[in-house]
């Protein structure tokens, strides 16, 4: 291995602890649902979802989980 990569690793490995440094603008998730799988937006703040449970309520089990994850990384409007 060089010594760029070697530098770009560690650089990567930095910047995967400072994750205040990250910020998800836009975001495109495939769930595999125990059902059928459901496709996940982020975009310009806000969520959407294609289940039928967020059509009606504006959150779902897919957004939820996804704010879990992404804590931190997305805008904390978003959360709400």
């Amino acid at each position: 291995m060089d010594y760029g990569m070697i530098g770009k690793i560690d650089k990567a490995k930095r910047y995967a602890e400072e994750r205040k440094r990250i910020h998800v603008n836009n975001l495109t998730v495939t769930f595999e649902g125990e059902n059928n799988d459901h496709v996940v937006h982020f975009q310009d703040g806000t969520w959407k979802c294609d289940c039928d449970f967020f059509q009606s309520r504006s959150r779902c089990s897919h957004t939820m989980a996804l704010e879990i994850i992404l804590a931190g990384l997305v805008p904390e409007q978003a959360l709400e």
